[in-house]
């Protein structure tokens, strides 16, 4: 993201004046920042000439990757450092491209520029994940590795985060890259819309309010994706291109803007202690790109307005040389930090480096973006002096083979993927599979291969997971399951959570008959409020959501409503959030009997779920890939005690069906229990059957 950059060649001509091939030489070492001279441009019509060079922008890019990098490593927050980019990029871009019109060049200019160090780290992340990861994570890196490659990274996460199927992207080493993503997708638009504009009229007014419109509307997009659904939003190149705009508006204004020098003293002083306070002060993984970002992206605004004319102090402290340095190995800092960041952590099996596993990934991180810029990106850059031109080229057909090799590998394990597709496991023989019967019916399994196996696992879903009878949106969807005719009904409403005891209750719907109505919201348990205490980030939409469940089973009044009834604690254990207690007043008010499952165990280390499927790839074994009952589940039902101040409200606990005394394993009875993080398997839901009806049983008298 060398952000800078579009300002280098406005200066051009100090080094093309010596014809001296040793001398010009010279002068490039004792001015390494300074390029040589580019080739004259024709100016668009009303386009100003090119401004001072802004070292101090070089500044504030340097702070921001600092802080990006900082608050990645030991905070685990996001810091706006990000947002800062995408306004620094949308200001250079378009500055630039106002000043020139040749397209074609500009493309090239800038694939030259980002592509290579993009495929250095794809490589390397992508050879890394061969050797050191599970190879059930393989098909995700090689997808998210084309992704980024083609620039469409940004979507892919937001298509996992609402896709049940898909795996986790939450420790993906190249998850930081929807941000590349978002900025070349930026960078296509506005070449089109600059190019029309110069052809067209090459009025800056008109330029500048079709910039003003269209950044209004994407904010406005922003703020009611970001209240409805946060998770799609973040990544949403709709909902981020507000920010790049507030830059290129500025761009286009900039030759309109006069600001006294106190006043642009003043916006200097709040736009660093801005950038500087932004990630302490609000939390924007889970409010950004919504209005929450006008913060940071206000302050860069303040910083570029700021040094329009005599630089205030501020503005000289950011042109420092230490953060002008910083600056320039920002694109490949940003690149490097996150995968090795995310190695660490999957090597050493933590959570958080620490401090000394902290100054080991900033330092390992460092040293590869010096080598990075320094190897590649800079002789690729440079041009026109005959005893480096050699390297040039070298270095340009070792990274073009080496993008050429990304491309096949990853489209070669999706192919194989592709011919070789995971499906759900038939009907297993309960002899062979006897699953969770081991546990609670003193079931012997002899040794045979585990089903789902781990490339199966994901398949191995309720239905409703491919149906389309659990919804990602706002969208009330009701689905019948079971013996349709028959005339009593249970209500399966919930999240996901409630979603994987479907397959058990239609074992004991095809014995017993009975309906199955389901009412499913992918993430989103009964909620009669916007920000619950177990959400990361407020979600509306949930609760509107659960309104109108709440109202349709008032309505349809089906014999018993089935949801969870605890979630696990951030620390050991598990617990009834208060949230659930007040969905058990109002299921209590409109006189519906509840039968309120305790949640399955959640496997996870210092409160972060992993997945066992994972773990069984890597060498483990179902034992150690499992979880200590006392980390996941409390000694008693916690849901027990609350559950008795309710007269409608009925626990099921199956958790002794699940778990041995002392640990829960991520397989019983030759079954795989874990599909995913959290979700059980559907052959393993299964196997629950006869001790989830004899609860039922007991509870409802129907049998």
């Amino acid at each position: 993201m060398r952000v800078g950059d579009g300002w280098h060649e406005e200066l051009d001509g100090a080094l093309a004046k010596n014809n001296d091939v040793r001398g010009r030489l010279r002068a490039r070492m004792l001015m390494p920042r300074l390029p040589r001279r580019a080739e004259p441009v024709r100016r668009v019509a009303n386009s100003s000439v090119a401004p001072e060079y802004r070292h101090d922008l070089d500044g504030l890019r340097g702070l921001a990757i600092a802080l990006v990098v900082v608050f990645h490593v030991w905070m685990g927050r996001v810091s706006g450092g990000v947002d800062v980019f995408l306004v620094l990029s949308g200001f250079f871009f378009t500055g630039m491209l106002v000043r020139r019109s040749e397209i074609k060049r500009t493309l090239l200019r800038t694939g030259r520029r980002l592509l290579p160090a993009l495929t250095v780290v794809l490589v390397t992340v992508l050879g890394a994940t061969a050797i050191a990861r599970p190879y059930t994570q393989w098909g995700d890196i090689s997808g998210q590795t084309l992704a980024s490659a083609l620039y469409y990274q940004n979507w892919f996460l937001a298509g996992a985060e609402l896709d049940y199927l898909a795996p986790d992207p939450s420790v993906s080493p190249l998850q930081h890259l929807w941000s590349m993503a978002v900025q070349a997708q930026f960078y296509l638009v506005i070449l089109v819309v600059v190019a029309v504009w110069a052809r067209r009229s090459g009025q800056r007014m008109l330029l500048l309010a079709g910039l003003i419109g269209a950044g209004a509307v994407s904010f406005w997009y922003a703020a009611e994706g970001a209240a409805q659904h946060q998770a799609w939003t973040y990544y949403d190149s709709g909902a981020r291109a507000w920010e790049l705009l507030a830059g290129a508006a500025l761009a286009v204004a900039a030759p309109w803007i006069k600001v006294p020098h106190s006043a642009r003293a003043v916006l200097a002083i709040l736009g660093l202690a801005m950038v500087i306070s932004c990630g302490m002060l609000i939390d924007g993984a889970s409010r950004f790109p919504g209005p929450a970002a006008l913060f940071p992206v206000a302050a860069a605004v303040a910083l570029i307005v700021s040094g329009m004319g005599t630089a205030p102090w501020v503005n000289r402290l950011l042109a420092a040389l230490v953060l002008v340095r910083l600056g320039g190995l920002a694109y490949a800092l940003y690149l490097w930090h996150w995968p090795v960041l995310i190695f660490y952590l999957a090597q050493y099996g933590k959570v958080t480096p620490g401090l000394q596993g902290g100054l080991l990934v900033v330092g390992v991180s460092l040293v590869l973006a010096v080598l990075t810029e320094r190897y590649v990106e800079t002789p690729l850059r440079q041009r026109g002096y005959t005893e480096g031109m050699r390297y040039r080229r070298g270095v340009g057909f070792v990274t073009a083979m080496a993008g050429v090799g990304v491309l096949v590998a990853a489209l070669g394990w999706q192919a194989v993927l592709k011919a070789n597709p995971a499906h759900a496991p038939e009907a297993l023989d309960a002899v062979q599979y006897p699953g969770a019967a081991v546990l609670f019916a003193g079931a012997v399994a002899e040794p045979e291969r585990m089903r789902p196996t781990v490339f199966e696992a994901q398949k191995d879903a309720p239905r409703p997971t491919s149906d389309g009878c659990i919804t990602p949106n706002r969208d009330v969807r009701v689905c019948t399951y079971g013996d349709e005719n028959a005339a009593r009904t249970i209500a399966l409403v919930g999240g996901s959570h409630s979603e994987h005891w479907l397959p058990t209750l239609e074992v004991l719907a095809a014995e017993h008959r009975f309906r199955i109505v389901t009412y499913l919201k992918e993430g989103c348990p009964l909620t009669l409020v916007d920000e619950p205490s177990y959400a990361l980030a407020p979600f509306p939409e949930c609760r509107e959501w659960s309104v109108e469940v709440l109202d349709r089973l008032a309505g349809e009044r089906p014999d018993w409503v089935f949801l969870t009834a605890t979630r696990p604690r951030t620390d050991d254990g598990d617990t009834v959030p208060p949230e659930y207690l007040d969905i058990w007043s109002a299921l209590s008010e409109r006189a519906l009997n509840v039968l309120a499952v305790r949640d399955t165990p959640w496997p996870r280390r210092d409160g972060v779920t992993y997945r066992a499927l994972d773990c069984l790839a890597h060498r483990g074994t179902a034992y150690s890939c499992g979880i200590d009952r006392a980390t996941a589940l409390t000694p008693e039902n916690p849901a027990a005690q609350p559950a008795s101040a309710y007269p409608n409200v009925f626990p099921v606990d199956l958790t002794d069906a699940i778990c041995r005394p002392d640990r829960c394993l991520a397989a019983e009875g030759n079954i795989l229990v874990y599909r995913d993080e959290h979700h059980i398997s559907a052959s393993f839901a299964r196997t629950l059957a006869p001790e989830l009806g004899r609860q039922i049983g007991a509870i409802t008298q129907w049998w």
